[in-house]
């Protein structure tokens, strides 16, 4: 049983994270790593510039693209995704630049606070109204035609660019980016299209190149499986033609460096050996099983989570089921049942974590994850947990969760083969 003590003031506190048996981390990421990432990233770390690194570099750098479904440059940095969203604004947009954001829940409501910082000029277009004690707008995805319509008005161009999320994970929504585009093309609008994807990447269907996107955001800690630390930008031509007469101070996330320096597989800062290391043999383990498997794995999973939802009565948290999200569910408590409390029955009794709600939904939901290196045994086992936490925790259920799950996954095959028949 592994324990880590520090100390606080003069006495110190031993703190007990593993119990026996694996911990059941079922928040939307960071996911749960696999041991061949953790064994690759455990090799020696080498020197960033020999001759062995280049050569990791290079062939990082190209599986990398065939993730994000692109043959544009991928810039990765050694930082959470919170340093891409910077990076995305800051290579591409001058002082006082109008940004036009759309709200779909509370990583819309961070990107656009970071955007403001900057001395960027935003505005936020949202859905109105509350449902369940949730924002009608986190409960919903992008409205493409409310973006076409504002872009229709700006006839003298002044918005530069349109940032949205495609994978919301503080609500479970999967915005429609292809839509997004159509918008933009068909208001004749030369603002840049920025997509954070920090969720959806290699859990969802996501083409940077086929739906038009200028800058694609993610980070390593969700469907790529590894902790975080590592983030990415996409960059089409036009964003980095854009960037050239960028104004925004940028040093360190500057792309121009970056770029010449990737032209040989290394980095003008140092690299995050190490998970670059995993970085490969993640891009290993999603390209050798297909993307197409990938992605329909995650939406069996998604769906027979949300059968477990319908099962107890509770709401959903996306109310479309057009854009429901493979990669997490919200789940709304009844009014008056605090969800935080819930979640610490589940986590205290039964050693699950469960994402909490953020921002507006604080302590009205809480949100399962269904990412990366799961399986149905290991959903079972969580929905298990949230049945019988909600039980203790007084919610009234309308029926077993738990089994509308089993028969889903029982009725529904798995996307492909894991072991031939002896």
């Amino acid at each position: 049983m592994q324990k880590f003590a520090y100390y606080k003031d003069t006495t110190m506190l031993t703190l007990d994270f593993h119990p026996t048996g694996r911990h059941f981390l079922q928040i939307p990421g960071p996911s749960p790593v696999p041991d061949r990432i953790l064994r690759a990233m455990s090799l020696p770390t080498i020197d960033h510039r020999g001759p062995e690194f280049g050569a990791l570099g290079l062939e990082v750098l190209s599986r990398i693209q065939a993730i994000f479904k692109t043959t544009q440059p991928v810039v990765i940095y050694p930082s959470s995704g919170t340093g891409a969203w910077e990076a995305a604004l800051a290579n591409t947009l001058s002082p006082g630049d109008q940004v036009l954001m759309y709200e779909t829940g509370h990583f819309a409501s961070l990107w656009h606070r970071l955007a403001q910082r900057l001395g960027l000029n935003t505005e936020v277009l949202s859905l109105p109204g509350t449902e369940h004690g949730v924002p009608v707008s986190w409960r919903h995805g992008v409205q493409a035609d409310l973006i076409e319509q504002r872009l229709r008005a700006d006839t003298q161009h002044a918005i530069k660019a349109v940032c949205v999320v495609h994978n919301e994970t503080s609500t479970g929504v999967t915005s429609d980016i292809a839509a997004v585009r159509r918008a933009i093309n068909a208001a004749s609008h030369p603002a840049l299209l920025m997509v954070d994807t920090i969720s959806g990447l290699a859990s969802a269907d996501y083409r940077h190149d086929e739906w038009g996107v200028d800058v694609t955001v993610s980070g390593s800690q969700k469907g790529l499986m590894l902790p975080p630390g590592i983030s990415f930008n996409v960059a089409s031509a036009r964003a980095i033609e854009t960037s050239r007469r960028a104004k925004l101070p940028k040093s360190f996330w500057a792309w121009d460096e970056i770029l010449e320096m990737n032209r040989t597989g290394y980095w003008p800062s140092t690299p995050n050996t190490n998970l670059l290391y995993a970085l490969h043999e993640s891009c290993d383990m999603l390209l050798a099983q297909g993307l197409d498997v990938v992605f329909a794995r995650h939406l069996r999973w998604a769906e027979g989570v949300r059968a477990a939802v319908r099962a107890w009565g509770l709401p959903i948290q996306c109310a479309d089921p057009a854009v429901y999200s493979p990669v997490l569910t919200g789940v709304i408590m009844p009014d008056g049942v605090d969800a935080d409390a819930v979640r610490r029955i589940i986590y205290e009794r039964f050693d699950c974590s469960l994402g909490a709600g953020l921002g507006k939904v604080k302590g009205r939901l809480f949100r399962i994850g269904h990412l990366g290196d799961c399986n149905d045994l290991t959903l079972m086992a969580a929905l298990s947990g949230c049945e019988m936490g909600l039980k203790l925790a007084g919610v009234k259920l309308a029926g077993s969760g738990v089994q509308a799950a089993m028969d889903h996954f029982s009725s529904h095959a798995a996307p492909s083969v894991l072991r031939k028949a002896a």
